[in-house]
């Protein structure tokens, strides 16, 4: 496995409708979280993979810190990053 540690898959809207359910039930069994959103880049980063900057983190607990709800740290998030509300809130929710 490529991936072995994979945790979420952020794929567009138009992918998430074509998935079965038994791909779903599949990834639910293994735990991986799948992610609507629009993803960054073109056909050739299809496949590939990427980590999440140790900076985002930081900002969630900075946020976090300052006793800002997870409701306003994603929405804070969402709007400095640029990232898709899914994404973001699977990571606060992870954190």
């Amino acid at each position: 496995m490529k991936c072995p540690d994979v945790k979420a898959l952020h794929i567009p809207a138009s992918y998430k409708r074509t998935i079965s359910n038994s791909v779903m039930m599949y990834l639910k069994m293994k735990g991986i979280e799948l992610l609507e959103g629009d993803v960054w880049g073109h056909r050739k980063d299809i496949n590939e993979y990427s980590e999440v900057s140790q900076g985002i983190y930081d900002r969630i607990d900075q946020y976090r810190n300052n006793g800002m709800p997870d409701d306003d740290v994603i929405e804070k998030l969402v709007r400095e990053t640029r990232l898709s509300p899914d994404f973001v809130s699977f990571l606060v929710k992870n954190r």
